[in-house]
């Protein structure tokens, strides 16, 4: 592998979520700083929506890991995989909040159980959070449930929170009539954005660097215009692209990452269209008129 060859500790660009590597730039620090306030406010349901591979997992688990740090206030539980029955959905969360239930318990009992044990939370001073990610891929009978659920309360409070992380499918789900009042529960929404141009270079930098990375920069000014190009600004692909692109340049023996890496990289995925890198449209189209006007001068003249 090229970690020698680059002088790195680990891998920079694995595609696993591990908040190591998180950055906190822009759109992820507004939607990191709106949980934080909302759940610390009790705010109800939350959404955060954004396109495949733009780093809502990496959010959720370092939204996660920040509520665990501080466990004399918070409870949280995590459903990674929310393709569930009502039941079924109701059976996670009673796991992740330590309840032991038979499998053949009845739905009214577990309801009543899972009730129970929110309100000794709350008699704690504990506020409970369930986090669903890829919620978009929920049931429409399951998304009700869960909006069911959420009616356990007290006089004062609501006994839990529910932080919602999906693709914007869920909010086509949420437009229909039979989930508006699921809808109007969500008090709080945030869209994550994929990367500009300069991002894609911070986001490149910070992994290098977080892996261990301390040499002159590794990508060249035309590989990471490139890059942005083919990745779209979207983390998932410009860990991917990266990564081969590196192994591209290791495999050649080469010490910094150029164009035809990141252009064999973008080869080499599925998905990814290579557009043109050797020449600049709106240039030639300037420099075409530009001869056009001398030619028309010159004959002008003659």
């Amino acid at each position: 592998m090229y970690l020698q060859h680059f002088g790195l500790r680990e891998l920079p660009f694995s595609l696993t979520p591990n908040t190591h590597f998180f950055l906190n730039m822009a759109s992820y620090h507004k939607a990191f700083n709106m949980l934080v306030v909302s759940l610390a406010n009790a705010e109800g349901f939350i959404k955060i929506s954004g396109e495949v591979g733009t780093g809502k997992t990496m959010l959720c688990r370092k939204v996660l890991n920040t509520l665990e740090d501080d466990k004399e206030r918070y409870v949280t539980a995590y459903i990674p995989n929310p393709v569930l029955s009502p039941k079924g959905l109701f059976m996670a969360f009673a796991e992740e909040l330590n309840i032991e239930v038979d499998q053949d318990v009845g739905q009214h009992r577990l309801i009543k159980v899972i009730t129970e044990k929110l309100i000794e939370i709350s008699a704690q001073g504990k506020q409970a959070v369930l986090f669903i990610d890829e919620a978009h891929a929920m049931p429409e009978q399951t998304l009700e449930a869960l909006r069911l659920l959420t009616n356990i309360e007290t006089e004062q409070i609501k006994l839990f929170q529910v932080v919602l992380f999906a693709q914007p499918e869920l909010d086509v789900a949420l437009a229909q009539a039979s989930l508006r009042q699921l809808r109007q529960r969500i008090t709080f929404s945030f869209e994550i954005e994929a990367l500009d141009r300069d991002g894609v270079e911070r986001y490149v930098v910070h992994r290098l660097a977080t892996a261990g990375y301390n040499g002159p920069f590794l990508f060249s000014k035309r590989a990471l215009d490139l890059l942005y190009r083919t990745s779209m600004g979207i983390p998932r692909l410009v860990n991917i692209l990266c990564h081969k692109a590196l192994m591209v340049a290791f495999g050649k023996g080469e010490r910094t990452v150029q164009v035809e890496h990141i252009k064999n990289a973008a080869e080499d995925t599925d998905g990814i269209e290579v557009p043109g890198f050797n020449f600049k449209p709106a240039l030639i189209a300037l420099t075409g008129i530009a001869i056009g006007a001398a030619i028309m001068f010159s004959l002008v003249r003659f």
